[in-house]
């Protein structure tokens, strides 16, 4: 019995129509990237173990795809191990590679690698597929693809003012409605200092960045869990659910958290980069979130995330600064910061508000039907003007009847049809249909050009 074709779960086939509405996405945001003077780059789909592990926090190395070594990879490992089960110790022998999480750490790799190549700061957008064993579900994939831009080599928050310029203007030019969520990971520690637990910070960021998916009562229960006192939970309320505007918040914070210098630090930071804001016309709304802590554990400062209001999904773009993630590899006081617009969710979102631009699906502009060897010869010379013009053109492979052409044309969602017989020949013209209307005129062959066009 022959095999039923299949792929695994969390990953997806895509198909040209879809590949036209993936491509406008990643067109879209790398042209914004290149506004702001980012070069691209591309690292290895998998990096070594060692590169990774360590990188994401506790829970992120769980998920991390992990490639067996070549050729017999029990080799290095003893009958006795086998029986044992200590995976992670197991992991280690059979394992020297994995798929890459994000693409941030590669990048900070990158750098350290090649960093006598570099010009400091550097600017760079990626845009390539990640992988995650994390359980399917809607808007989440096992293999995504992300496009990510970051500059490295600056401390500056005029880089942060940036990158909110760049998530307002690909989101403006997708016609897509959000909101830009940003916190401190400097005002997270400022908050675990005041409640009397800056030892429990990751276990704190990690619990309170699940607000909005399990709700305050849960977040508190996994802050039990975790060891933080009753007494710590109940003054941190108050401070998550701050209302009011984005400066009477970081005025409440400024009294809140005056016994930590850190955390005044990030309620510096933070006001900068309002500051700055105000004085750009920035059409997104962008809101100061204490809830927000993003879980990756190598940020340092401002965070960000990018939640559609029109679609119930999870965040579309994330990311924020990284002051200690290339010291991890020996290269220190390296800042870097950066963010990452997840294409996949934005193209569920833009699908589902049905707002790709209605000729993008069809990649070709004009199909020339074929009546036979003495037609082809006419057109052909006609279809290489048009693509030297830039127009996408082709011609129907053989002489098969007009139904199945015109069918072809209907299911390609191709715009024109040219019909060119003995009549046309003579009269060097074509006979162009209009395949939305269904109107058709004849058009001189110098003329098709500017019709198309």
């Amino acid at each position: 019995m022959a095999q039923t074709p299949s792929i695994p779960k969390g990953t997806r086939d895509y198909s040209p129509e879809i590949m036209v509405k993936r491509n406008y996405i990643f067109d879209t945001i790398k042209s914004v990237f290149k506004l702001y003077g980012y070069l691209p780059l591309e690292t290895p789909a998998m990096e070594n173990l060692s590169t990774l592990m360590g990188k994401y926090g506790e829970e992120g190395d769980k998920l991390l795809f992990k490639i067996l070594n070549s050729g017999d990879f029990l080799s290095s490992v003893s009958d006795s191990e086998i029986e044992e089960r200590n995976i992670p110790r197991l992991t280690n022998k059979i394992c020297e590679k994995g798929l890459r999480y994000d693409l941030t750490v590669p990048f900070a790799r990158f750098v350290v690698q090649h960093q006598n190549e570099i010009t400091f700061p550097f600017k760079r957008y990626q845009i390539q597929p990640v992988w995650r064993a994390d359980r399917p579900q809607k808007g989440r994939y096992r293999e995504f693809y992300q496009c990510d831009v970051d500059v490295v080599g600056s401390d500056s928050l005029l880089n942060e003012v940036e990158l909110v310029q760049i998530v307002d203007e690909v989101y403006k030019r997708l016609k897509i409605h959000v909101r830009l969520l940003i916190n401190n990971r400097k005002v997270l520690a400022g908050i675990a200092e005041t409640i009397g637990h800056p030892e429990k910070l990751v276990d704190i960021t990690v619990a309170i960045d699940k607000m909005d998916k399990i709700g305050a009562e849960n977040v508190n229960a996994e802050l039990r869990e975790k060891g933080v006192s009753e007494e710590a939970i109940e003054k941190l309320q108050p401070i998550l659910h701050l209302e009011g505007t984005n400066e009477e918040k970081l005025t409440r914070l400024q009294d809140v958290l005056k016994g930590s210098e850190t955390g005044l630090k990030g309620v510096e930071e933070l006001s900068t980069v309002f500051r700055y804001l105000k004085q750009l016309d920035i059409q997104i709304e962008v809101k100061l979130d204490l809830t927000l802590a993003r879980g990756l554990s190598y940020y340092t400062g401002a965070i960000f995330e990018v939640k559609a209001l029109d679609v119930e999904i999870g965040s579309i773009t994330g990311g924020g600064r990284y002051d200690d993630l290339t010291g991890i590899f020996g290269m220190k006081n390296m800042s870097g910061v950066g963010i990452s617009f997840g294409a996949d969710r934005i193209f569920d979102v833009m699908n589902q508000l049905d707002i790709f631009p209605k000729d993008s699906t069809a990649t070709t502009r004009i199909l020339f039907v074929n009546f036979g060897e003495k037609e082809e010869a006419f057109c052909l010379p006609i279809l290489k003007t048009l693509r030297v013009a830039g127009i996408n053109a082709e011609i129907y492979p053989e002489a098969a009847k007009m139904k199945k052409q015109m069918a072809y044309a209907d299911k390609k969602v191709i715009p024109y049809v040219a019909l060119a017989g003995e009549n046309e020949i003579a009269n060097n013209i074509v006979t162009l249909k209009n395949m939305v209307t269904g109107e058709q005129e004849s058009v001189a062959i110098p003329d098709l050009v500017e019709k198309l066009k």
